[in-house]
């Protein structure tokens, strides 16, 4: 792993990360994909997420062969969302993390490749917490967002609507996921990254550090205040 270097600004992408949110991701492709005759494996799905919305499903109609367009295939997606992604729950140590930031005025932001419909759905029972960052950009929704991850626009972007525009050598990213560590590093940002036990050790590489959870992390190794706990 590399070694650190004092950051000033932090950037959190959501599904996997912030919000257990990858399961029910799965579930919701193959609520589509099995009246088909398809379905969509955890190894599948990583290799999708963080892709905008319109990637991932013009990927996913393209890989299995499927007789409907991405854009019906997106409609049906939309139609299973209100059901599941309320149900989405906090991962382990993201909420102490974020107010732990939030209360030593370190600038924080979300970068994730949703949309807003879905951002706003999973978000349901969370609103306080969202709250807490000053600006978040869905590469799903944003117009300035031309690509998702792996491409770093979206973190690019990001980190230019903090008010004070820092370097993006100043912004430490966190991420679940390879597409987002490839994003993150293309952007020129650290990377912390804290992937699901069942990924393959190969597809972390880039990351600056690798965690098992956000429960883990050191904020003082970043040049971040330490929790006080």
């Amino acid at each position: 792993m590399a070694s650190p270097k004092p950051v000033t600004h932090v950037i959190f992408d959501m599904d996997g990360l912030l919000l257990d949110t990858v399961g029910i991701c799965l579930e919701c492709q193959n609520r589509i994909l099995e009246p088909l005759g398809h379905s969509l494996s955890w190894v599948q799905l990583m290799a999708q997420m963080g892709l905008s919305a319109t990637e991932m499903c013009q990927n996913i109609c393209q890989d299995f062969h499927l007789e409907i367009t991405p854009e019906e295939y997106k409609r049906r997606l939309a139609l299973v969302y209100p059901e599941v992604f309320p149900k989405s729950t906090i991962m382990p140590g993201a909420e102490r993390l974020v107010r732990h930031l939030h209360k030593h005025n370190i600038p924080i932001a979300i970068a994730s490749g949703g949309a807003q419909d879905s951002f706003d759905l999973k978000t349901t029972n969370h609103r306080d917490l969202v709250s807490l960052f000053g600006h978040v950009v869905l590469a799903s929704s944003d117009p300035e967002v031309t690509k998702g991850k792996p491409e770093p626009d979206v973190f690019l972007v990001c980190a230019r609507r903090f008010p004070d525009n820092p370097d993006p050598s100043k912004c430490l990213v966190f991420e679940d996921a390879p597409n987002g560590v490839q994003a993150g590093v293309a952007a020129g940002m650290q990377v912390v990254m804290v992937p699901d036990s069942r990924l393959s050790s190969e597809l972390t590489k880039g990351a600056t550090e690798v965690l098992a959870s956000l429960e883990d992390f050191k904020p003082e190794r970043y040049g971040l205040p330490p929790f006080d706990d």
